[in-house]
């Protein structure tokens, strides 16, 4: 048997599986012709609304939605 087991190579060069698929997404995302490419960029957006919780009860959400965006 060999000692040394099989190694993703992503996991090689020291990222998750998470951080390795978002920069294929956005490679696969950026190869796209037009108007493929603006559509596929446009549902990278996630939005979001923070709120707090007191005594059990959500308070008024943040007034600013978050944008995530991955980039290379």
């Amino acid at each position: 048997m060999s000692s040394g087991a099989a190694v993703p190579f992503w996991r090689a060069a020291g990222m998750t599986y998470i951080t390795y698929s978002n920069i294929c997404a956005s490679l696969v995302r950026n190869c796209l012709k037009e108007p493929h490419k603006t559509e596929a960029i446009s549902r990278e957006k996630v939005h979001f609304a923070v709120s707090k919780w007191a005594e059990g009860k959500p308070q008024k959400p943040s007034n600013s939605p978050l944008t995530l965006s991955t980039s290379i």
